[in-house]
């Protein structure tokens, strides 16, 4: 396939907001495209080069493009700089440059054609360019890389090198995320209808390689979909907890009887082992293995069969007073280099929860019951790898105990789980199979949530030149799209004030994302990939926030009033963050709450 073909269905994807119309799009880019490209389109639609739980990063900044960008065109830095600081968008920028350049520029030593309206550049080649400068490391590889990329800008047309640029700066955003993708795939390739759907969602679930699967569906249909299962190394998407604030609501929906299990305030990980590797998958598909060397000697010890994945939590413990260690102290682990110091300051230890395949066999349709039941079977318990505390419990009176004991314990809460038949591993999923329960939650006014950070706004007096008040938002999967929910101004430190500008800065763009819904202009916006962890005071109907917008009231949102800054949530992805409909249900708890009082 020709990038052209594909710049062009991104020029058609940029000027739409409507997943309908997206998917359209899609369906015809699916039409388009041979089965052997059908992987790299994918994931070049997605806005990567491989598979989510790959660890491959291009390694390019804002200074390296406007560089590599000069060079192609003929311009100075200071004109490509300038020229960015108006348009807010480099990839833009090189559109524009391109479109106005008489010639292509190093043209002929790169083997370009001589037309900047004209391509023979192909996806597969600007792909394979991309691994490339992705594995290029070391002394001189700044300067390699950039060779590449001035390679790609002279051999493509002006709409190619805007996508391309955007691409490499992890800045696509046409926003399409991976179900929108997966509804087109199943429109095109199955019946469109749910079967069909669940079918390669669930594949995609356990792959986590949205490539992968459209690949499987162009060369092998559904039936090839059918055949795609679990392997060791490959992390399976997580599977999520709904919340519910009282004992009495948790145990009805659970049918009179539930699990309880502490809820440890710690990293949630997937460790993946063989007779020959031990691998360690966090929350949103990162591998962390190289940060806990402890953790995977231990489980060489704890576990013993080969062959499985397991789940659990890994937290900071204090090794005098054996307890646990806040959340907080456990980020300090999350480093590349003096790991063997980092393990001497901050010991851990892992609580096993779970368990998703064992000797060949996936585990995910077993009931909890039974996967507790296997996993208790295969451990055998050291310093470091433990099981979960857990209790069955029928009553509201021995869940209120536990729950003490869990708050008593150091942690943040119990998870509530689902003991029926029907209470298989819902990877990938948030559902009431798993409800938590913090203590927070006890409090109608004094709940804590995961919004994604959307907007900004600049600070004033002591916060001048910072981003002074942040726009969140609440997620709402059904819309495939982030809708605000408060404007956050309290709780930081100058500290945590001058670290979230710096960091809010490199995802700043020009204009509102597109997948966010928002009645207010921000001064500054960005793209939907950052989650805080905020407390607020009580939930209240709004004009102008757009969380469950219509649900409660026509054209009136719902706002978390008084927000506080509690924590940052880097192992968190924006698709794990509240949703829309958790924050509906805690209006809909906190209205009822003060009606019985």
């Amino acid at each position: 396939m020709k990038f052209s073909t594909l710049a062009e269905i991104y020029g058609k994807l940029d000027a739409t907001s409507k997943r309908l119309e997206m998917i359209d799009i899609l369906m015809d880019l699916f039409q388009k495209t041979s089965a052997d490209d059908m992987q790299i389109v994918i994931y070049l639609t997605s806005g990567k080069i491989a598979a989510d739980y790959n660890d491959i990063e291009l390694g390019f900044a804002d200074k390296m493009v406007i560089k590599a960008i000069a060079k192609a065109v003929g311009k100075s830095e200071d004109d490509v700089t300038e020229l960015f600081k108006r348009k807010g968008d480099l990839g833009e920028v090189v559109q524009e440059l391109k479109s106005n350049t008489g010639q292509q520029n190093l043209g002929v030593f790169f083997g370009a054609s001589a037309s900047i309206n004209q391509s023979n550049l192909t996806v597969h080649e600007v792909w394979e360019t991309l691994i490339k400068i992705a594995q290029l490391e070391g002394k001189g590889s700044s300067s390699k890389k950039m060779n590449y990329l001035i390679g790609l800008f002279s051999k493509s047309s002006a709409l190619e090198a805007k996508y391309i640029t955007r691409i490499i700066l992890s800045q696509l955003r046409l926003g399409v995320k991976d179900l929108t993708i997966i509804e087109a795939l199943s429109r095109k390739f199955g019946s469109g209808d749910e079967k069909s759907r669940e079918l390669i969602e669930h594949a995609y679930n356990v792959t986590s390689d949205i490539g992968l699967i459209g690949e499987t569906l162009a060369k092998k249909g559904l039936s090839g979909i059918k055949q795609i299962g679990i392997t060791v190394g490959v992390p399976i998407r997580m599977m999520a907890a709904q919340r519910m604030s009282t004992s009495e609501e948790i145990l009805e929906k659970l049918g009179g009887s539930c699990a309880l299990e502490f809820k440890y305030d710690g990293e949630r990980v997937q460790a993946h082992i063989s007779k020959h590797k031990i691998l360690l998958y966090s929350r949103n598909l990162n591998e962390i293995s190289s940060m806990y060397p402890d953790v995977i000697e231990a489980l060489k010890g704890a576990i013993t069969t080969n062959d499985v994945i397991v789940e659990g939590e890994i937290t900071a413990w204090d090794l005098e007073t054996e307890k646990l260690k806040p959340f907080q102290i456990l980020m300090s682990r999350k480093r590349k280099y003096e790991i063997n110091d980092a393990i001497e300051r901050v010991p851990v230890r892992v609580f096993l929860f779970d368990i998703l395949y064992k000797d060949g066999i996936s585990l995910l349709n077993k009931s909890y019951p039974e996967r507790r039941k296997i996993l208790e079977s295969i451990i055998k318990e050291n310093n470091i790898i433990v099981l979960s505390s857990r209790e069955i419990v029928k009553a509201t009176d021995e869940f209120e105990r536990f729950f003490e004991l869990a708050i008593e314990s150091g942690c943040e809460g119990i998870m509530a789980k689902d003991i029926r038949e029907n209470s298989t591993y819902q990877a990938g999923n948030r559902g009431f199979l798993w409800i938590k329960h913090k203590f927070d939650y006890t409090s109608s006014f004094n709940d804590s949530y995961d919004f994604v950070v959307v907007g900004g706004f600049y600070g004033k007096g002591r916060r001048k030149g910072t981003i002074g008040t942040i726009l969140l938002a609440a997620f709402n999967p059904e819309e495939e799209r982030y809708e605000t929910v408060c404007k956050l101004g309290s709780g930081f430190s100058d500290d945590d004030l001058n670290k979230i500008t710096e960091d809010l800065m490199k995802i700043k763009v020009l204009e509102k994302p597109k997948d966010v819904f928002s009645r207010m202009d921000a001064d500054i916006w960005f793209y939907p990939s950052t989650v805080y962890e905020i407390r607020g005071a009580d939930l209240s109907t709004s004009p102008i926030h757009t969380c469950g917008m219509d649900e409660i009231k026509k054209d009136v949102g719902i706002a978390i009033r008084f927000p506080r800054f509690i924590r940052f949530r880097d192992a968190k992805a924006p698709e794990q963050a509240t949703t829309t409909k958790e924050v509906i249900d805690a209006y809909k708890k906190q209205r009822l709450l003060a009606h019985d009082v």
